[in-house]
């Protein structure tokens, strides 16, 4: 009774969006249909004398205008690419046993079957359409004359049209984290949706309101004349008019779509859908924690771990260790995963990874010198060791731009080379009257114009107010210890910024490899990169913390037998003795906001490290 009354709400809603085209066609055919009434009449005598000559040409010059416009704005509509997710297309021969799962689900349901399965770097499933011409394959090449005779019955000259059924889109990680009775669970309601998709009505409403999104994004897209523009401008006007009425009764559709495919998909595993929301939960956290904590350092550096899925079961495992209440979860790995479906996993895997390596930070489409694969075995030395010397290398090159010399022995400043000491004395000693903040930054703004490195005067302060302004606490003190402390945050923000500016530009899509499993690099715009950024720009606080503990990283892997290491669930880590060092954060945090050195000179002494031994830097 349920799926009744869901399917009927949604089929009376798509009447709502098809009535509101049939009256944007209908007052586009109502100036020509009064022409022709004038102009009957005229032939036949019957509307003659005085105006009605004038008025009916008119009429006739309107209404054609007016078909001409809608004739434009209908082929605009029809020929707008809809937006298309970015996925890796999963093919039936790599799948056989995931197709199979699928359509004996889709037979339950007594649904039709999705007509292809994708894989998205995020906890979520849905099904999309994608069976606009744009999105079908491109028509093959027939050039041999005997093959176009044997095609001339099947019509193989034609462009062949996709399928009517959607694609199911599943979320990647669900697959190596779930089992495989989970993962049917969790899809019942999502292949269900096929069966009200199936309707003529709903899907011929949803492919109006798909081609007016899809309008309305090109006439979004900046044009190069002015005729071009006050084109698209109209354009632009009447599709936004149309799709604002659309969009309640389109919303409500789907609404009505959604609760009919979870009201039949009820008989279908019910009680273990149950248990397998939680674990969607789990998952969205452990992926949402692996990306942030452990991959963000590796994109930063280049680097882009090529099995973020794998990833995924060991951070959830290691949080069911931790966590009281995820106890049970790790019982659950006896069972046959989800990815056990696919016949070569890793390789989906990779593709995967390097897809939310574009989406949610903006990557290279293909593998090169700054940007290659790093496997979870040599993540510490290639990501996490390389970071904190790269970061301890910079910290110490804005230091050398700034003029500050070691503070051992005044007559040789670089005896001491890049130590840790230099740091720690640079933003714990007092500022002297003649070293206020509006000096120390007209200094370094000088210094950076003399060595060169491509931030201009204006820029550094311009950027410097920012930050002064940025940081100030709810007393109204800086949260910086110092305007040392301030002002070098400040040279950290300029010099990562401009480092970021020389970096090369991101390249399109890969030009081979079509055998291998991939993302869809043709249905989306490299302009748009990257579609969800993880985190918004460090402020200059989070450099310098970011920075300060880097080099103190860098002074214990050097002097006390420190290693890098990965901590699934926060990242880079310091392994002493083969224990994470959990302690070091807040240490530096009180080094930096107070200027009090004196926890983190503890901390120091207690694991033997020594500031005043070089490091090693990149």
């Amino acid at each position: 009774m349920g799926v009744e009354v869901g399917a009927q709400a949604a089929r009376s809603r798509a009447l709502a969006v098809l009535r509101i085209r049939s009256r944007a066609l209908a007052v586009a055919l109502l100036p020509a249909a009064v022409a022709v009434v004038l102009l009957v009449g005229g032939s036949t005598g019957h509307i003659t004398g005085g105006s009605w000559p004038v008025t009916r040409w008119i009429v006739t010059v309107l209404a054609a205008l007016v078909l001409l416009a809608a004739a434009g704005i209908a082929l605009v509509v029809a020929r707008a690419r809809p937006a298309v997710s970015p996925t890796v297309p999963i093919a039936e021969a790599s799948a056989p046993d995931l197709y199979r799962l699928v359509r004996d689900l889709a037979d339950r349901l007594d649904v039709p079957p999705p007509s292809a399965i994708a894989l998205t770097p995020d906890c979520d499933s849905w099904l999309e359409d994608r069976t606009h011409p744009a999105h079908g394959p491109p028509p093959p090449e027939h050039r041999d004359e005997i093959a176009g005779a044997r095609g001339v019955r099947g019509g193989a000259g034609r462009p062949r049209r996709a399928p009517a059924a959607p694609v199911l889109v599943i979320g990647s990680p669900f697959l190596w984290w779930m089992r495989v009775g989970e993962l049917r669970a969790v899809l019942a309601p999502v292949v269900a949706g096929t069966g009200p998709s199936a309707h003529p009505d709903i899907a011929a409403a949803r492919r109006f309101v798909r081609g007016l999104d899809a309008a309305v994004a090109v006439t979004s897209e900046p044009a190069r004349g002015p005729l071009a523009r006050t084109v698209l401008a109209g354009v632009g006007w009447v599709t936004r008019l149309l799709l604002r009425s659309c969009r309640g009764h389109a919303a409500e559709m789907e609404r009505g779509v959604a609760a009919a495919a979870a009201e039949r998909a009820q008989a279908v595993d019910y009680g273990l859908r149950i248990v397998a929301q939680e674990q969607v939960g789990l998952a969205y956290a452990g992926w949402d924690r692996l990306l942030t904590r452990v991959a963000l350092p590796a994109w930063r550096m280049g680097r882009w771990p090529s099995r973020l899925d794998a990833g995924v079961v060991a951070a959830l495992t290691e949080l069911s260790r931790r966590d009281r209440l995820a106890e049970g979860f790790a019982s659950r790995l006896g069972e046959r995963p989800a990815c056990d479906l696919l016949e070569e996993p890793g390789s989906v895997d990779e593709a995967a990874s390097l897809l939310a390596a574009r989406l949610f930070h903006g990557g290279p489409a293909e593998s090169g010198p700054d940007w290659a694969p790093v496997g979870w075995q040599e993540y510490p030395d290639e990501v996490v060791d390389r970071t904190w010397r790269t970061e301890a290398a910079r910290l110490h090159r804005v230091l050398d731009a700034l003029g500050v010399r070691h503070p051992t022995d005044p007559a040789k400043p670089h005896q001491g080379g890049p130590t840790l000491a230099r740091v720690l004395d640079h933003l714990t000693a007092p500022a002297t009257p003649a070293t206020d903040e509006a000096d120390l930054s007209v200094d370094r703004c000088e210094m950076y114009e003399e060595r060169g490195t491509g931030v201009s005067l204006d820029e550094v302060a311009v950027e410097v107010g920012a930050q002064a302004e940025e940081e100030v606490g709810e007393d109204g003190e800086p949260v910086l210890g110092s305007e040392r402390t301030a002002a070098l945050a400040a040279g950290l923000s300029a010099e990562l910024a401009r480092e970021e500016a020389a970096a090369p530009a991101v390249a399109s899509g890969p030009s081979g490899g079509a055998e291998q499993p991939g993302p869809d690099w043709s249905f989306w715009d490299d302009g748009m990169l990257p579609l969800f950024p993880l985190q918004p720009p460090r402020s200059g606080r989070e450099l310098l913390a970011d920075h300060v503990t880097a080099m103190v990283c860098c002074a214990a892997m050097d002097t006390a037998g420190a290693a890098p290491g990965l901590d699934w669930l926060d990242g880079p880590a310091l392994l002493v003795d083969g224990v994470r060092a959990a302690d070091l954060g807040p240490r530096v945090l009180t080094l930096v906001e107070d200027g009090d050195p004196e926890p983190l000179r503890d901390w120091l002494r207690h694991l033997g490290v020594r500031p005043e031994k070089p490091v090693r830097l990149v």
